[in-house]
């Protein structure tokens, strides 16, 4: 996603009030007119400055968003926000109720009024992505014409990594979408005798989701996280670029394109001729 692109996201309703309610109890505190009529204190007084309680807070915060942005495979500054948008309510509600009770529940009132109101926006744009609500109509689409290579997302509705991804994937699918090459989701949330079968952990600690399988022939050649020869899991980031080249989804494109007949080609656009290369 390009900067034009994420700044336009954040116009979003849900972002920018997402943002206040993240900053409420900090700009309540550093504004002195705010400041002073919330917590009715004159202009002299130094309540209005972070102690030190406060001020650990703060700085556990912290460290707990990047923590959770990185095990979260987050890549871009949306990703970052929606991570972080829980925890940064969660330190809030506890700010809040540390200078009052009322303030705290006040505050929790909010964060359920905001997620009614405000779910987070989902990606509304093109792709050409299958959603397998079938084990066994999964299985046999894999092997049903053996020349169409599937990349296939195994997710859960409820993991943020899932969340995040999902954008990406849908972008790619419409990008190399061709008759030979398909893109699937299957929800192993829904599935878990498909979880069991191709060894992913769908637990709420799991570092496998999501997880994206290259099939060819019917057969698993490739798949991201996958595992080193010291049985340990590798760490991937699913970025776009990331994806596209472990994967080789130009390749994939150029052989899928190939095995069209003449007739059913369709003249190379200049994206097409830049996958071929």
């Amino acid at each position: 996603m390009t900067w034009k692109k994420q700044l336009g996201t954040l116009a979003l309703p849900y972002y920018w009030v997402n943002i206040l309610m993240a900053l409420s109890y900090l700009l309540a505190k550093k504004t002195k007119f705010i400041c002073t009529r919330i917590f009715n204190v004159g202009e002299e007084d130094d309540v209005c400055d972070l102690d030190s309680r406060e001020a650990e807070i703060l700085f556990f915060l912290l460290i707990v968003v990047m923590i959770r942005s990185r095990k979260t495979g987050s890549v871009t500054m949306i990703n970052y926000l929606s991570s972080s948008f829980l925890y940064t309510k969660v330190a809030n509600a506890i700010l809040w109720g540390y200078a009052d009770f009322r303030f705290g529940l006040g505050f929790l009132l909010m964060c359920v009024l905001v997620g009614m109101v405000l779910p987070e926006p989902s990606y509304r744009g093109p792709e050409h992505i299958t959603y397998f609500r079938n084990s066994q109509v999964f299985e046999e689409e894999l092997v049903r014409d053996k020349r169409t290579s599937w990349l296939i997302c195994f997710y859960t509705v409820w993991n943020p990594s899932c969340v995040n991804f999902a954008p990406v994937f849908a972008e790619l699918s419409h990008e190399y979408n061709a008759e030979y090459l398909r893109f699937g989701k299957i929800d192993i949330g829904r599935f878990p005798d498909v979880a069991q079968k191709y060894r992913i952990s769908d637990s709420s600690f799991s570092r496998q989701l999501p997880t994206v399988v290259l099939f060819q022939q019917g057969k698993e050649v490739d798949r991201r996280p996958c595992v080193d020869n010291k049985g340990k899991l590798q760490k991937f980031f699913f970025s776009s670029d990331n994806v596209r080249a472990t994967f080789g989804l130009n390749q994939l494109y150029k052989q899928a394109m190939e095995r069209l007949p003449e007739s059913a080609k369709k003249t190379t656009s200049p994206l097409e001729s830049k996958k071929s290369q």
